[in-house]
């Protein structure tokens, strides 16, 4: 390896998931505030939105106040499931009017004590309370009253929750395409119980708005949008803020990578070359070409993590190499190897890797394990990553003269940790916010003060200050 060189072609590299772009955000910020010349940006998972809006200048909207990952509607991206949380809620009124009979018998056993009390205290109220009750409770177990009226309302409220099991496992259907499916239609609901929807539509909207910029317009399709994006970011490479992209998901059904790419001309025919062993037709779109369509397909799939959503459903054009077939898509936590090798084969010759899992590198440093199903899936997908990058930076480090890693010393927040996590190192809570500004303060400290500031290279601006009541804790 050797030392870093704003000369040479750099490409920043985002991997992660759902709430580890707040990770990204504060990084990116430092970079921008630091003038880091970037030539390429590449992105897979929640990565490749933060990417694909860094690209066109607009990574500001990933850390400003009403930011995507600043903003109180964060918390609830990748949340369960409308029919999982509408039966849940049912279940609740199910569970209440079937212990309905139980509750008034216990509220006799307290009528009867303080009946009780207050005859030993020779007050008369006492027996006319317990008496009361008495005549109350036999016409409340007599004939329509509760023997009849609880296994009703039980039974509505089971039928309502399986309607609406139903109504979402069909509208799931519809929203997957026209692919026919093997196994029950509960499984729509239950077999990917997270929601990417959330996270899908905010990241559309936020590209939207920059580019149609004061214009009142309404957002277009996925594929206008995408070909609107690939046209903006065409016209403007080489102007200040704009940067070559390089995208990767997972295509489920061909069982291989997507890589989204649109780069300079100078570089753009060596990378879509034919590569021995690998049809690169099959799995690369040229965004600056007949793949534009597809730019925004490629974030939103990245922004659906495997498992636990359901795959995000791409319909390739009928005179492309999958003739008009509709491919599931998704993101891939060791997706990293992958984005370095195509990084590299765009011309990249140094590169900054930005991940929010840190390392485990010294005993003593174990927490308890989750036990809720969302930090489960998290740990796991966290762990992948971990993995994933050290592998991928040992096997790639040989394709570059420099591998820089921006990454924190320790973070309790996981994957689907939206709405902040508990860290058992403070013993307190910790947010996206306080994400952000560690991000932050890690890009300083970690890459621009000792590696562009040791390289002698001039800093654009002075580092921002970072005020006091933006975080709770240093």
């Amino acid at each position: 390896m050797t030392a870093y060189s704003p000369e040479r072609r750099t490409a920043l590299i985002l991997t992660g998931t759902g709430a580890h772009g707040a990770y990204h955000a504060g990084v990116l910020r430092a970079l921008q505030e630091a003038g880091v010349k970037i030539d390429i940006l590449a992105g897979h998972g929640v990565g490749a939105g933060g990417a694909a809006l860094a690209a066109l200048d607009g990574s500001a909207r990933l850390w400003d106040a009403s930011g995507i990952w600043r903003s109180k509607a964060a918390a609830g991206l990748y949340g369960w499931r409308w029919p999982i949380r509408a039966a849940a809620a049912i279940g609740i009124v199910l569970l209440a009017i079937l212990l309905t009979p139980l509750a008034v018998l216990l509220a006799g056993l307290l009528v009867y004590l303080v009946g009780f009390v207050l005859e030993m205290l020779q007050i008369q109220a006492g027996a006319a309370i317990v008496s009361w009750y008495s005549a109350w409770l036999q016409s409340a177990f007599a004939g329509p009253n509760l023997p009849t009226t609880v296994p009703r309302a039980a039974t509505i409220a089971l039928l309502v929750m399986l309607a609406v099991l139903a109504i979402g496992g069909w509208l799931a259907g519809r929203a997957a395409g026209n692919r026919r499916a093997r196994g029950g239609w509960w499984w729509r609901v239950f077999g990917a119980p997270l929601a990417a929807e959330p996270a899908r539509e905010w990241f559309a909207t936020a590209i939207w708005d920059l580019i149609r910029g004061a214009a009142p317009l309404a957002r277009p399709s996925v594929a206008i949008l995408g070909r609107r994006y690939s046209e903006v970011l065409t016209e403007n490479l080489g102007q200040p803020g704009f940067r070559e992209l390089v995208l990767v998901a997972t295509d489920l059904d061909a069982r291989r990578d997507i890589v989204a790419a649109l780069l300079s001309e100078s570089h753009r025919r060596e990378f879509l070359a034919p590569r021995v062993g690998r049809d690169r037709r099959s799995e690369v779109l040229d965004l600056a070409g007949v793949g534009r369509d597809h730019a925004i397909d490629v974030v939103l799939a990245g922004l659906t993590p495997l498992r636990v959503c359901e795959p995000y459903p791409i319909v390739f054009a009928p005179d492309s190499y999958w003739r008009g077939e509709t491919h599931r898509a998704c993101d891939r936590p060791g997706a990293i190897h992958r984005l370095l090798e195509e990084v590299a084969a765009a011309g990249a010759r140094q590169a900054i890797v930005v991940s929010a899992a840190a390392p485990v590198d010294a005993p003593h440093q174990l927490r308890a394990p989750r036990l809720d199903v969302r930090g489960r899936f998290g740990e796991s997908e966290g762990v992948a990553e971990a993995v994933a990058l050290r592998d991928g930076l040992e096997a790639m480090s040989m394709h570059f003269d420099a591998l820089y890693v921006i990454q924190p010393g320790h973070n309790p927040i996981g994957p689907y940790d939206v709405d902040g996590a508990y860290d058992e190192a403070s013993d307190r809570r910790q947010n996206l916010s306080e994400l952000v500004e560690r991000a932050y303060e890690d890009a300083y400290r970690q890459f621009i003060e000792p590696v562009v500031g040791a390289s002698g290279e001039q800093l654009a601006r002075a580092r921002a200050p970072i005020h006091r009541g933006e975080i709770n804790h240093r």
